[in-house]
């Protein structure tokens, strides 16, 4: 340890003095077993190999790995002859990066040589690399959090930089001069926003400042990274956590420049707020969303120019066109619940039919909740949903314009007008067999002809 005073850490770190040894709670799976297999090859071949950075994180806090890393002293051409070529990619090679292939389920493993890095000139990635010891490699991570090996042969973490105190106290701090970490890939200041808010963690005050003093400078990232990390950062529970931290290191100007007139106004900024957190687990395009409800609100936007701002804001930031049609359908719809119980059976049954119905109930009812109100709308949507099934509120429909075209109706504008209304009729319950309908049309088809 790099650190001289005492500590306590939590209890499932269970140390022993300063020579940590650590028994991880681990439930055995395919990609554990694949992960401590590929740090056995290594080590059995002559090289030394340990799991490093974000899993060594994770299990340290009692997390389920998403995935594992390995750090070793084998340079990428000694991975692939352990593991033969056939089991290997070399995606990253001249990065001393080596992917390994396990089975469907283990997955594969990212293999990295311990490495030491140039100036980033271009704030993004390094003008070179030159392979080190792990403790340089150690140095040259982000956040003392991240920058941990565990070696699970002998069950041990292997700290250079002050990461499990750290992660004991609940601090995101940057490894060695934060304004150096940060000049090396911009995209730092955003990671360690999601961090210090999906861990709810603090932002160490140093590397807080770094950020603020060249948060302007985030444009030199590539819009599709920023992206990425936005996804993470409003699909995590804690987003409003988030949104408050790169306010206040004048991140958010900078990657959402639509937010300012609400972040400039303290109540709606604060129902903005709550309106996120009440979203609880809720994905990328129902918090994008939400955003944009509380820009509506404070420019006095219509449905249509909401929608329209979210699209350019998703185009800006290059967002999927699924993310944005999604995020664009549910603010065109905030308001299709309202007064639920007072809608027509047709009405209702439509909305509720649609693939991101839950989202508009749940965009709902924190919307409503976000205001001290009861979310009388977003109650009566899940009672509804829970006593019919999906064959009641969206049966196949009793008409279609092929059973028109086949009674000799030629296709022209007033089909969808007929079909709308006898669908309309259908969902009312007005009408229950295919004979009915075709009575409706050949009716509504007649009036069309005796008002031309």
């Amino acid at each position: 340890m790099l650190w001289s005073e005492p500590y306590t850490p939590p209890i499932h770190f269970r140390p022993k003095a300063y020579n940590v040894t650590i028994r991880f709670n681990m439930t055995p799976d395919a990609r554990l077993e694949f992960a401590t297999h590929v740090v056995t090859r290594l080590v059995e071949a002559g090289f030394e190999a340990l799991w490093a950075g974000g899993c060594v994180r994770d299990l340290l806090l009692a997390k389920t790995p998403k995935d594992y890393d390995v750090a070793t002293s084998a340079r990428p051409e000694q991975v692939r002859e352990v593991f033969g070529r056939r089991r290997t990619l070399a995606v990253g090679e001249s990065f001393g990066v080596i992917v390994v292939l396990g089975s469907k389920d283990a997955g594969q493993i990212e293999v990295a040589t311990f490495r030491s890095e140039g100036s980033y000139l271009d704030g993004r990635r390094p003008s070179s690399v030159t392979f080190c010891t792990a403790v340089e490699d150690a140095k040259r991570r982000d956040f003392t959090i991240n920058g941990m090996f565990y070696d699970p042969r002998h069950e041990r973490v292997l700290d250079f930089v002050g990461g499990e105190r750290d992660l004991a106290a609940g601090i995101v701090r940057a490894i060695g001069d934060p304004a150096e970490r940060m000049r090396e890939d911009k995209l730092r200041m955003l990671r360690a926003v999601r961090f210090a808010a999906t861990f709810e963690f603090h932002l160490d005050e140093d590397t807080a400042t770094a950020v603020r003093s060249m948060a302007s400078q985030i444009d030199v990232v590539s819009v599709e990274r920023i992206a990425a990390e936005l996804r993470r950062m409003l699909g995590h529970e804690h987003r409003d956590r988030a949104l408050q931290l790169a306010a206040d290191v004048h991140l958010l100007p900078e990657i959402l420049p639509e937010l300012q007139p609400v972040a400039e106004r303290s109540d709606e900024w604060s129902r903005l707020l709550q309106h996120l957190r009440l979203l609880g687990e809720a994905g990328f395009p129902v918090a994008f969303a939400a955003l944009f409800t509380a820009v509506a609100d404070v420019q006095n936007l219509d449905l249509e120019a909401t929608a329209i701002a979210v699209e350019s804001a998703g185009r800006r930031l290059r967002l999927s066109n699924r993310e944005i049609a999604d995020a664009a359908w549910l603010v065109t719809h905030s308001r299709a619940l309202r007064d639920a119980a007072g809608l027509s059976l047709a009405r209702l049954k439509r909305t509720l039919a649609e693939p991101l119905a839950l989202d508009l109930v749940k965009l709902d009812r924190a919307d409503r909740q976000s205001l001290g109100q009861e979310p009388v709308d977003a109650d009566f949507c899940d009672d509804f949903l829970q006593k019919h099934s999906l064959q009641e509120i969206d049966p196949p429909p009793l008409l279609t314009g092929r059973m028109l075209i086949e009674r000799g109706h030629r296709p022209g504008p007033e089909f969808k007008y007929v079909l709308d209304t006898v669908r309309d009729a259908q969902l009312n319950l007005d009408l229950g067999t295919a004979d009915e309908a075709v009575t409706l049309a050949e009716q509504l088809l007649a009036d069309q002809g005796a008002k031309e």
